[in-house]
């Protein structure tokens, strides 16, 4: 039996054409396995179960037997699938899913230690589906703990807001579950991770061209930074001498050359260079021994 399963590549299970091995006559012949009803698929399945402990496995024999019994309690592997519908999931994909938790409980089923078989199947079918989910459907990979205290919020918040009328807080969640409001808040947060939306889905607001979603999130403003150096340096320009800040205004302020800087100061362009040198290493000085200097250009 292989253990893994390829949910896209596979298609749905079907009931396989099998030929009854001249060696099961003793057996009753089970014409349509899945329109037997459940009291009488129980009674089959507990005669089966009995004659497969006898077969060697790998035979046709067996085979027969095992695929009989898959057939009738694929019931429950649809009662199982049932819990699970509020998933996103599609649902040939967990009935497969579940097929392959019921061949594992029915090589597993021991008769003789008096177990109901749907009491021992279920379990391990629904355990198949919930390791799906847990391992397939997650956008984001969350740990199992936050994985399943979501679901655990989703059915409390579902019954506290028919109780209260309207949607439970944090604090209400965290009473009805008995856990504090912080683990509410991180299951919160978790659940943000079950499902992603592509950055290229249409998306068109009433009264606006249409767009994609990376059109509407937000991105960071580099003026704000900006904003922040210039804060920083008006004290430092303030401590500069007159004619340090007069340099700065006439070179960067009015945007003239140094040889222009020089005519209207009545200095060389080159003690120009020099100076600006000196009162630019000053400032740059003092942004780092506040730590929020720019790069360097």
């Amino acid at each position: 039996m292989p253990t893994t399963l390829r949910i896209q590549d596979t298609p749905a299970p079907q009931p396989p054409r099998r030929i009854r091995p001249d060696a099961l006559r003793g057996l009753p012949e089970i014409p349509d396995p899945q329109s037997v009803s459940t009291a009488d698929a129980h009674d089959l399945s507990v005669t089966l179960f009995l004659r497969l402990s006898e077969l060697e496995e790998g035979t046709a024999e067996y085979s027969y037997v095992r695929n009989t019994l898959v057939e009738l309690n694929l019931s429950l592997v649809k009662y199982a699938a049932t819990r699970v519908r509020h998933c996103s999931a599609p649902w040939e994909d967990v009935i497969q899913v579940g097929t392959v938790g019921l061949i594992k409980a029915i090589n597993r089923f021991d008769p003789e230690r008096g177990f109901e078989f749907m009491s021992f199947a279920l379990p391990t079918i629904m355990g198949e589906i919930k390791r799906y989910f847990r391992d397939t459907t997650w956008a984001v990979r969350v740990p199992r703990r936050l994985q399943e205290l979501r679901i655990s919020l989703a059915k409390a918040n579902d019954a506290l807001e028919q109780e209260l009328g309207h949607t439970p807080d944090a604090e209400q969640l965290a009473e009805r579950l008995d856990i504090t409001p912080e683990e509410v808040c991180e299951g919160l947060l978790a659940t943000n991770g079950f499902a992603s939306l592509s950055l290229d889905l249409p998306v068109t607001d009433e009264g606006d061209a249409p767009g994609t979603l990376a059109r509407s999130l937000g991105v960071e403003d580099a003026r704000f930074e900006m904003v922040e150096y210039l804060e920083s340096l008006k004290p430092l320009l303030a401590a500069l001498p007159e004619r340090d800040r007069t340099i700065l205004s006439l070179r960067y302020g009015e945007e003239l050359t140094q040889a222009e800087v020089g005519e209207r100061l009545g200095i060389s362009q080159m003690h120009v260079s020099r100076l600006l040198t000196r009162i630019l290493a000053r400032l740059r000085e003092g942004l780092l021994a506040e730590g929020s200097a720019p790069d360097a250009a």
